[in-house]
């Protein structure tokens, strides 16, 4: 039982429990991440992905409207205080956070969500490889970059590369799921259908996620 009494020392109990047992834990959790499976686009699709990871002057995220503004600095602020025992660096860790706003909601994703799917795939490693050869922080697997990019797999663990291809590629498979984000994470899995890997993104994003609902315009891409 924690030494410190009411609510908040329980929570601080659990919290150094679950820090103190991921190391035995990440193997088990690891092995959920990075099995993407090659798959025949249509030339529609392969294109409009081509683009989106190729785009070299992307707009950017549109923060004139002031309450946008002021929840994207509390949004930093608070990711950051969550993310600072896996990530310890401060300038990587604002790096990482302000690349991962960027990145999904360029692709019209949570950022929460993507935070989520990183936990899971590389517990924000940026130098994670599975056992299947995916790369980096979002797990890309190297065919994507014959696919779709410049065919030099070594770019998957530079810090943005790897987050446009990982949102890009969700966003797609979004698409074509009509909008089932089930069936989505299934496949950008590699898993589609079944249900460890989805649910285990799903939990992650609910504890990342800061408000219940957020407006259309922090989601929505910039153009």
């Amino acid at each position: 039982m924690p030494a410190a009494s009411g609510p908040r020392g329980v929570q601080r109990w659990r919290r150094r429990l679950v820090l103190a047992l991921l190391p035995a834990l990440w193997p088990a959790l690891f092995a959920l991440a990075g099995n993407q499976r090659e798959e025949a686009l249509a030339d529609p699709v392969r294109v409009a992905l081509s683009r989106a990871i190729t785009d070299a002057s992307p707009p950017q995220p549109r923060h004139d409207d002031i309450e946008v503004r002021i929840r994207y600095l509390h949004w930093l602020g608070e990711m950051s205080q969550r993310l600072s025992s896996r990530v310890r660096d401060p300038q990587v860790r604002r790096e990482l956070l302000e690349t991962v706003w960027y990145e999904s909601t360029r692709a019209g994703l949570e950022p929460e969500l993507v935070l989520g799917l990183m936990q899971v795939e590389s517990a924000f490693r940026k130098y994670a490889v599975s056992h299947a050869g995916a790369r980096g922080y979002m797990q890309v697997m190297p065919f994507w970059t014959r696919v779709i990019g410049d065919g030099d797999p070594r770019k998957l663990f530079h810090m943005q590369t790897n987050l446009r291809y990982g949102c890009s590629i969700l966003r797609m498979y979004i698409d074509m799921e009509r909008g089932d984000l089930f069936l989505a994470l299934g496949r950008y899995n590699g898993s589609r259908g079944r249900p460890d890997y989805p649910n285990a993104v799903l939990a992650a994003w609910k504890r990342w996620q800061v408000h219940p609902a957020r407006p259309a315009a922090a989601l929505r891409p910039a153009h």
